[in-house]
């Protein structure tokens, strides 16, 4: 057994038998959740996306360092941080190797980085595009040093779609190439803008060369456009998206908003999507990635979980 599944594990029973407390030892199976006896036997590994707990992290209720000890307490096992949350500390290793220290005490994987802020990468104007380019070098290097296996970087900055092809063709196998050093892989999710049009996705990546480049399909980030209210004006059909991205993926996202009484979240087919996951032979991390306002961010983060180990194990 790995020490971070040693971790996992231990420190799971032990938070169940502290909170037995009076009970009998025969009535442990009665008191311990269904995902604590039965994780195993899943096509996928669940991380938690750090952008589940944004509003906590922006308001100071929680800190990056506690990343790793919150995620260990939903029972997920892989960290995909926000670059956002530690914008300052890309080339500050002594806050890097903290970060490091406080997954390996906790039995998590650093599994990626989301990168955002740091230039559009489908710009056609050539001296903009290899300053965002240059932007993101820190970030791989700091993905090398967490030991995370990739970056998640966004394709803005297009007007014209085979324009922005070319652009988003040119800057990827840049960064990729730069990244193959150190081991990283250059992920792009579909983030709103061309990168959520699944046909123009597959144009880009037909394209691409580079190996370690690929996707980072989001289960909800298929709206190419919106109005000033955030309100899409122009959808991308979920499914189609999903197929069209996944035969790159690297990492999958599982955005989630609200759930029914059954548990079931109230605009995504999970079942429809995660069995597509497991079609293209898929069985990496699965991110948690909960931006629901209707239940507390720690509710909808239990709740995603939930629900992917439902659809897991009836895939499995």
């Amino acid at each position: 057994m790995k020490r971070r599944d040693f971790i996992i594990k231990t420190s799971q029973t032990g938070l169940v038998l502290s909170a037995l407390g009076a009970y009998a030892y025969k009535d442990l199976e009665l008191l311990v959740p269904e995902e604590i006896l039965n994780t195993e036997g899943l096509f996928f590994k669940i991380s938690l996306a750090q952008w589940s707990l944004h509003r906590a992290l922006r308001s100071g209720k929680m800190d990056n360092l506690d990343f790793a000890t919150k995620s260990r307490s939903f029972g997920c096992e892989g960290l995909e941080y926000v670059s956002g949350f530690f914008k300052n500390k890309a080339k500050d290793f002594r806050y890097l190797k903290e970060m490091n220290s406080r997954s390996n005490a906790e039995g998590q994987q650093n599994v990626l980085i989301m990168v955002d802020g740091e230039g559009n990468l489908a710009d056609a104007n050539l001296s903009k595009r290899l300053k965002a380019i240059d932007n993101h070098h820190k970030w791989v290097e700091a993905a090398n040093y967490l030991g995370c296996h990739a970056i998640r970087v966004n394709l803005a900055g297009g007007v014209n779609e085979e324009d922005a092809v070319k652009s988003a063709v040119d800057s990827l196998e840049k960064l990729s190439e730069f990244a193959k050093g150190s081991n990283i892989n250059v992920l792009v999710e579909n983030h709103g803008g061309f990168s959520s049009n699944g046909a123009w996705m597959t144009k880009v990546f037909s394209k691409v060369r580079n190996k370690n480049c690929g996707t980072l399909p989001d289960f909800g980030n298929f709206c190419i456009r919106k109005d000033k209210d955030r309100n899409c004006l122009e959808p991308y059909d979920r499914y189609k998206g999903m197929q069209e991205l996944l035969p790159y993926a690297k990492a999958v996202s599982a955005k989630s908003y609200d759930f029914d009484a059954d548990g079931n979240e109230t605009t995504i087919d999970y079942l429809k999507v995660m069995k597509m996951v497991k079609d293209v032979g898929y069985k990496g991390f699965v991110g948690v990635e909960f931006e629901g306002s209707n239940m507390s961010e720690e509710d909808g983060v239990k709740a995603t979980r939930e629900l992917l180990l439902k659809v897991g194990r009836q895939l499995s």
